[in-house]
């Protein structure tokens, strides 16, 4: 799976770019991930991924977020060797554009 190692990602919000270091890892119940940004560490909840058309990943997660709001935060993201791209969302809120670069494997 493409999307385990670790990942530097940035999200165009409204009240600004935000940027995380998020993790994924797998072990014998599947894969498990985390957020950390300078604010709070969060886990991320029920990762699916999906083999997409020439071999990319479509990953999708949600997370809780408490900094700089309370926010539930759905993201579907494709990834394409070391690249990230896609959409964050917070319920009725716009997407937000997500892009990412993996910085370890």
């Amino acid at each position: 799976m493409s999307v385990i190692g670790t990942w530097d990602v940035s999200m165009k919000t409204p009240i600004g770019t935000i940027t995380a270091v998020y993790t994924f890892t797998r072990d014998s119940s599947g894969i498990r991930g985390e957020a950390r940004s300078k604010a709070e560490t969060v886990p991320l909840e029920d990762i699916a991924v999906e083999i997409g058309e020439e071999g990319a990943e479509r990953v999708r997660w949600r997370q809780r977020v408490s900094k700089p709001m309370r926010l539930n935060l759905d993201f579907d993201v494709t990834i394409a060797g070391d690249e990230m791209t896609g959409v964050s969302r917070a319920g009725r809120l716009p997407r937000t554009q997500v892009t990412g670069t993996r910085i370890v494997p």
